[in-house]
């Protein structure tokens, strides 16, 4: 572990950046308020198809949630191009692991906190909140643009005349280790997709897509259905256009529904 800095006069803040796992995208950036009081958590993950992006990209809206009084957690994972699903999973419950054992250090309540993601990161941090029968200490999920169904959009992609359809599809077949979803890879599919492991101690979810864009809301209609099954409470939002991940946050009165629906969860 690095030792806490503040590199660029965070403002009562201190950053830390920490490896939760031997890869070297095994990171994670700590934001925290070191004033001694224990605070609830934000974890974000990025997007970027499952094989890029970074967490580098994620500073002003980890910074927004730092500000806010939270210790807020920015994640890195292994791409698409390091390893297959469920290594992207693997790693974020490997990130919360790591923050609940040394949630002292960082301010944090182990007992308090919310898996935001954007897009790719929308299915990872969805994945996480339906993953076995609970995940302790997780109070929420938002989901930005969520691949709720690599399958859904494994069949859209095929017949697409939209481009980014079409590379949603490869994109997912890259994920599953470059196969399609039939025989002895029919199993990894499975696990990729987020509402077939809905149980009654899952978090609760906030899906915001837009209207027309190439994530639609029905991904998370899905999972409403579901999740709704064995009564835990899914909210899908579609906003007006066709904005996507972190374009779609940051239109008017989007963040500002997010931040209302994590205080409501965890204060």
């Amino acid at each position: 572990m690095s030792s806490p800095l503040n590199p660029d006069g965070l403002g009562g803040l201190a950053l830390e950046t920490v490896a939760y796992g031997r890869h070297k995208r095994q990171s994670m950036d700590v934001w925290w308020t070191p004033d001694g009081m224990e605070r609830p958590g934000v974890f974000l993950v990025h997007g970027g198809w499952w094989s890029s992006g970074d967490k580098r990209y994620m500073k002003e809206i980890t910074r927004s949630y730092a500000e806010l009084g939270y210790t807020v957690f920015n994640l890195n994972y292994r791409l698409s191009g390091d390893a297959a699903w469920p290594a992207q999973r693997t790693d974020a419950l490997a990130a919360i692991a790591t923050a609940r054992k040394h949630a002292d250090r960082w301010a944090f309540d182990p007992s308090n906190y919310v898996v935001v993601g954007f897009s790719a990161g929308g299915h990872i941090a969805a994945a996480v909140g339906t993953y076995g029968d609970g995940v302790s200490g997780l109070k929420g999920v938002v989901g930005l643009s969520p691949i709720i169904s690599p399958l859904r959009a494994y069949a859209d992609g095929a017949k697409a005349v939209e481009r980014n359809k079409r590379k949603l599809r490869n994109a997912a077949i890259r994920l599953a280790g470059g196969c399609h979803p039939k025989g002895k890879c029919s199993r990894v599919w499975a696990s990729m997709e987020v509402a077939w492991h809905a149980s009654r101690k899952d978090a609760p979810v906030l899906a915001v897509h837009s209207k027309n864009e190439f994530v639609p809301p029905v991904q998370s209609q899905l999972l409403k259905q579901m999740l709704g099954q064995v009564g835990v409470p899914v909210t899908v939002y579609a906003a007006p256009g066709s904005n996507h991940s972190a374009p779609l946050y940051r239109m008017p009165g989007v963040a500002e529904r997010v931040q209302a629906w994590i205080a409501e969860r965890i204060g």
